[in-house]
């Protein structure tokens, strides 16, 4: 079957079993329907049926994959973004599992925290080697789940001038961004900032406290 063919079928069977969702889906996501089901809930399993096949149908190389990734799309246009942002949280866990990178969950807003001591030596930009392999597959999580905005925020201790430390804040942030970059994430996606020791999360009187406050955070959040 050609691929304009798949394409037609994927788009009608999107439509058919996705069309009760005609809605906003980013409305009321958590009110019931008569059923007792969320409309989240019902919704979302109908696109993401739908995505499922249409996914299967458009990556006939590997139909498991499209079929994932499919459903996860179309689940989003059914239920609303916190659906498409379930499925990347469960990626995102999956595949940062045993690196030190901490995922974090609000609201449809993810939050990766990367400690100073895993990404970056001390006094340093450059990123470690033994983080390069984690970096290369959140860009490969990034790349298939390519629906929201990527803001990458260094932070460091409050040892040193206030202006080395905003500098190298800004610094580690763009290695960062490099890295992801290189591994196929699309440069308008991210934007990168720093912040110095402006943002403590812990005392910086201690050296548990500074080790904290040396970090990384990368916020995805929904595109506007």
């Amino acid at each position: 079957m050609s691929n304009t063919s798949r394409l037609t079928i994927a788009a009608v069977l999107v439509t058919l079993l996705s069309g009760c969702a005609s809605q906003n889906p980013y409305d009321n996501q958590g009110q019931q329907s008569s059923g007792g089901m969320s409309k989240t809930a019902k919704y979302g399993g109908l696109g993401a049926l739908a995505g499922a096949v249409a996914g299967a149908a458009i990556n006939h190389d590997n139909r498991g994959k499209g079929a994932l990734i499919g459903a996860a799309v179309a689940g989003a246009a059914g239920a609303g973004y916190g659906y498409y942002v379930d499925k990347q949280e469960e990626e995102l866990r999956r595949s940062m599992q045993g690196t030190g990178v901490e995922v974090q969950r609000q609201g449809d807003t993810i939050q990766l925290i990367m400690p100073g001591n895993i990404t970056f030596a001390t006094d340093s930009a450059d990123i470690a080697s033994s983080f390069y392999t984690p970096l290369n597959n959140l860009a490969g999580s990034f790349r298939q789940y390519n629906q929201n905005s990527i803001e990458i925020v260094g932070h460091t201790d409050s040892t040193g001038s206030a202006a080395y430390n905003q500098d190298l804040s800004e610094r580690r942030a763009r290695s960062v961004a490099g890295i992801l970059t290189a591994g196929g994430v699309a440069q308008n996606r991210i934007t990168t900032a720093g912040r110095g020791a402006s943002q403590p999360v812990a005392s910086n009187d201690t050296v548990a406290g500074r080790a904290q406050n040396r970090r990384v955070q990368i916020l995805i959040t929904p595109t506007r």
